[in-house]
């Protein structure tokens, strides 16, 4: 019986496997290092200036329309304070703390959608254009 052999030798009698193995483990390594030190440079310093930026100030969310000072605490309760984590805010997470807040706050299921939008224009100031359009809402819908 013959066994098929398979070899690496080029024509000039040099072994070419070897060199091309670890010029291809020396291009992936060097691609790792400069993957993580362009993460360092770019992707972890806009976490870092984020993070480094004032604690935001209290602000009143009675301003927007459809909540009211019990809703405004229970949105304090929950950590949010300014307009600007209140434009953050995800509409289901709104929902779900409605939710939770029991039968009392059951008539408030579904005027949370535009919340996060109308704390948007508070917070960037834009307060006739939210007045605006507070006069075309009715409790927040």
């Amino acid at each position: 019986m013959t066994l098929l052999q398979i070899n690496t030798i080029a024509c000039d009698g040099s072994d070419v496997f070897w060199p091309w193995f670890l010029w291809l483990l020396g291009a992936f390594i060097l691609g790792l290092l400069l993957g993580w030190l362009l993460k360092q440079l770019f992707g972890g310093g806009a976490v870092a200036a984020v993070a480094a930026g004032p604690p935001p100030v209290k602000q009143d969310l009675t301003k927007v329309e459809g909540i009211g000072p019990k809703i405004e605490g229970l949105l304090n309760n929950k950590g949010i304070i300014s307009y600007g984590q209140l434009s953050d805010s995800a509409v289901s997470f709104l929902e779900q703390m409605i939710e939770e807040a029991g039968p009392n706050f059951a008539t408030h299921r579904g005027m949370t959608g535009t919340w996060p939008a109308q704390a948007k224009l508070a917070d960037l100031g834009q307060w006739d254009e939210l007045a605006k359009w507070q006069d075309h809402l009715k409790g927040g819908v």
